[in-house]
């Protein structure tokens, strides 16, 4: 391979560091490139679009384990789709932000109330009957969480 580009043009490119550049390709995210006689890693410049890819879907909320599974979906697929692509797991993740969002909205509420019940002191608040804290239900909560 006598062109691409090295290690520090495409972190730029991509707007990434060299070592998650680096990381993502030990974890198999980006594939490992050829190097030149001198050592130097040279890149195809699809690797700019790859990382980029990999950014975005990480601020959409997929994990690098969900990236990895849908670019080696999309990799695979020659035709058929043997497992969920895109589509499917968007949906999935859709699914779970809204369950964040009403869980942060919960959240929001409990503490406004919190707040406008003059709260300011957890132990004193935890025994006291009008407290809008849930101290109660919110371990019971974590407690299905983790049992479930």
């Amino acid at each position: 391979m006598s062109s691409g580009l090295r290690s520090g043009q495409v972190a730029e490119a991509a707007g990434v560091n060299q070592q998650t550049l680096r990381y993502y390709e030990r974890r198999g995210l980006v594939a490992e490139p050829e190097r030149t006689l001198g050592g130097h890693r040279l890149y195809p410049p699809e690797t700019v679009t790859i990382l980029r890819v990999i950014k975005t879907a990480q601020r959409l909320g997929f994990t690098l384990d969900e990236v990895a599974e849908l670019l080696n979906v999309s990799v695979h697929r020659h035709g058929r789709r043997p497992e969920p692509g895109l589509q499917a797991r968007a949906q999935a993740k859709l699914v779970e932000v809204e369950q964040k969002i009403a869980d942060l909205s919960v959240i929001r509420e409990t503490l406004h109330a919190a707040i406008a019940a003059g709260c300011d002191d957890l132990v004193a608040c935890a025994d006291s009957p009008c407290c809008p804290l849930p101290f109660v239900g919110l371990t019971e909560k974590v407690a299905d969480r983790v049992e479930g």
